[in-house]
């Protein structure tokens, strides 16, 4: 497993004192809040303030004092330390979900996830074996998810095939 994960992106700065503005990729921006340090191109930069403001963070980095300075950092990944982050039971990051292996209620492969589509409803996991597969991440169709075999057991209906090759 990775020991940083890309957590958002920085959008713009906000103010002149060099905060900046990232839009976090988590279900929610309040889950940015409880970091106290986070990872710019591999560098720890502590964390002075952070706030909600619609559908981004607002952060304070230590060291970025001007607007100039937060301007550089437009465009870059923040990213957490795995071992900061702690997440609800049978949740799990969208990092650890690539590659897992999927099988069919009959206990058959049908690939792997090789892609989370974030949609407002719920996430859907793009699963590509010798078929693609779009699968809702609900609890109707995936059955289980062992985070320690990386496998995924789900229901698959029909219409969850795609005609992709």
């Amino acid at each position: 497993m990775k020991a940083y994960l890309p957590a958002g992106e920085i959008v713009n700065t906000h103010g002149i004192r060099g905060a900046v503005r990232v839009l976090p990729w988590a279900d929610s921006p309040d889950f940015l809040l409880g970091f106290s340090t986070v990872y710019i191109d591999g560098a720890p930069m502590a964390v002075e303030s952070a706030s909600v403001q619609k559908t981004c963070v607002l952060l304070k980095l230590r060291g970025i004092d001007s607007v100039e300075q937060a301007q550089a950092l437009r465009g870059k990944t923040i990213e957490i330390a795995r071992s900061d982050a702690v997440l609800p039971e049978g949740t799990f990051f969208i990092d650890d979900l690539l590659g897992m292996a999927v099988f069919d209620q009959t206990g058959a492969e049908i690939g792997k996830v090789r892609d989370v589509l974030q949609m407002p409803k719920h996430d859907v996991y793009v699963v590509r074996g010798e078929k693609e597969y779009l699968i809702p991440a609900v609890p109707a169709f995936i059955k289980q998810i062992d985070g320690e075999s990386r496998a995924i057991t789900a229901e698959i209906i029909e219409g969850m095939a795609t005609d992709a090759d």
